[in-house]
């Protein structure tokens, strides 16, 4: 039907995939991504072991969509702010600030995993829209970008084992002056 509304997500359904997420995140931090089970998730979640797979095929499409969910809210909030590197690098603490659990799993990751990987480039790939490379640059904008996420997410880690031990503002004052001011003069020229 033309200019239908379309039908909402079915609340059940929102519970259950919310609390699966928060069980994956509570069991993880305890016993590490590697030695959850299927079955540790649906009872921790307290939901019938078959409900999980009417949701995910494994545990590794539920983080996937722990993941896209995080990345999409994280870009909404940094995007429209990107030309000010210290104003985005706060919303970034906020964020994480809001969420530490489910970034400390995120973190805790080994860089070859793939949802790791996908991040790294989810951030390489919005780098390089938002801040064109200047021609010329001493330092190639595909390479800067790397460096920039790779230097993001270091700060990001120790600030969560440190407890948080600064406010998100004065992170973001940290992150833009250590790392994403030095990386935009020399590769993109701004």
């Amino acid at each position: 039907m033309a200019g239908s509304i379309p039908p909402r997500p079915d609340r059940r359904v929102h519970r259950t995939r919310r609390a699966l997420g928060q069980a994956l995140v509570e069991l993880t931090l305890r016993k590490g991504y590697e030695a959850v089970s299927i079955r540790d998730l649906t009872e921790r979640a307290d939901v019938g072991y078959a409900t999980f797979f009417r949701h995910y095929p494994d545990k590794d499409a539920l983080l996937r969509s722990l993941l896209e969910e995080t990345l999409a809210e994280l870009l909404e909030l940094v995007l429209p702010v990107a030309h000010d590197p210290a104003h985005a690098a706060t919303r970034l603490f906020e964020h994480v600030h809001s969420r530490p659990d489910l970034y400390r799993v995120l973190l805790s990751l080994p860089p070859s995993h793939p949802l790791v990987r996908r991040i790294f480039a989810v951030g390489v790939e919005n780098i390089l829209r938002v801040s064109p490379p200047r021609p010329g640059a001493a330092v190639p904008a595909d390479l800067a970008a790397q460096h920039l996420m790779a230097s993001v997410l270091r700060p990001l880690k120790w600030w969560l084992e440190q407890g948080r031990p600064y406010p998100p503002a004065r992170m973001g004052e940290i992150l833009s002056a250590l790392v994403i001011e030095p990386a935009r003069r020399l590769a993109f020229g701004l």
